[in-house]
């Protein structure tokens, strides 16, 4: 369980039998409606935004792409800082 202060609120309105359904299985999972239904969220969050880094290329593109990450880095110390930061779903 995540252990992070909570911030903020988080309103929704569900059909009876949708909510039975989290609940059921927020219990199986020993979860909090909450802490059940943040986690689902955060977990299809990950899956879109994974989603949106798959590109395709024909072949010349691949082959400028493939260029690119061969050259020489114009500035290592910014990669490095990209690396050490979180994911927003991380925070």
């Amino acid at each position: 369980m995540n252990n992070a202060p909570r911030e903020t609120t988080i309103n929704l309105r569900a059909p009876t039998t949708k909510r039975a359904l989290i609940d059921q299985a927020a219990e199986i999972a020993g979860k909090t409606r909450t802490d059940f239904m943040l986690d689902a969220s955060c977990e299809k969050a990950q899956e879109v935004l994974a989603d949106r880094t798959r590109f395709v290329l024909n072949a010349e593109q691949l082959d400028r792409f493939n260029a690119i990450l061969e050259a020489p880095m114009e500035n290592p110390e910014a990669l490095a800082r990209l690396i050490a930061t979180p994911a927003p779903w991380e925070s």
